[in-house]
């Protein structure tokens, strides 16, 4: 099967460059809520990536899950919009198990300005994280994917602003990751220019995952990597 999420093999080759939505998304949505639902929105797309500001296809959403709220809801993203719905969010925690899963990939600053330029700083998105919790939102800082770092500093920032266990997952790479997409090409780019190899070294991201592990137990909590880590986001 070569079509993953409604996308098709060529648009793999400009991912990131586009955004495709359903004007009509709530309505359909509607359509196929049931109580016994888990959904998780969304391992593939950031929800509230930067057009979401001038769609606002989240709100509709919500409006439409507060009707018939399902048994969880997962929200997956690294956009600090998500405090534009705060309201709702905590709305909907009183009628379902919600949970944010909110990607913290670093703790340097200058690494995330290399990989992610478009995105918000990691003190914006830790402050993120800290006001989802004082609402009382289920926030999980999810350090995925794991960019060059601190590890134990990444760990312990990432313990302070959410509290909660931790979560996570290295870049993707064809050694540890078998089929499906990896990480693309121009973070490979990236890593050679500024040294970064290690990161991408399937032994030096076993070592950093270890790392993260200890400081979590430490403090008292996990952390879990891969599917099994992100599935019980949705349980």
């Amino acid at each position: 099967m070569r079509i993953y999420g409604g996308l098709q093999p060529e648009d793999w080759r400009s991912w990131g460059r586009f955004t495709t939505y359903k004007s009509n998304v709530a309505e359909l949505l509607r359509r196929e809520l049931r109580p016994a639902q888990r959904i998780y929105c969304s391992p593939l797309v950031d929800p509230y990536q930067p057009a979401e500001a001038g769609e606002q296809m989240m709100p509709r959403i919500f409006d439409a899950l507060l009707e018939a709220p399902p048994r969880v809801l997962t929200i997956q993203t690294r956009g600090p919009l998500i405090l534009r719905d705060l309201d709702r969010l905590r709305a909907l925690s009183l009628r379902t198990t919600l949970r944010v899963s909110f990607s913290i990939t670093t703790n340097r600053d200058d690494i995330r300005k290399l990989y992610e330029p478009h995105c918000a700083t990691i003190e914006q998105r830790l402050e993120v994280v800290r006001t989802l919790r004082d609402a009382g939102i289920e926030t999980y800082a999810t350090l995925a994917p794991l960019l060059p770092c601190d590890p134990e500093e990444l760990a312990a920032i990432a313990i302070e602003a959410s509290r909660r266990d931790l979560i996570g997952d290295a870049l993707h790479i064809r050694a540890t990751k078998r089929h499906g997409a990896t990480t693309r090409e121009a973070a490979f780019k990236i890593g050679a220019v500024h040294r970064h190899g290690d990161f991408l070294d399937a032994s030096h991201q076993a070592t950093v995952v270890e790392q993260i592990d200890a400081v979590a137990r430490a403090a008292g909590f996990t952390f879990t990597t891969g599917p099994s880590g992100f599935a019980r986001l949705a349980l």
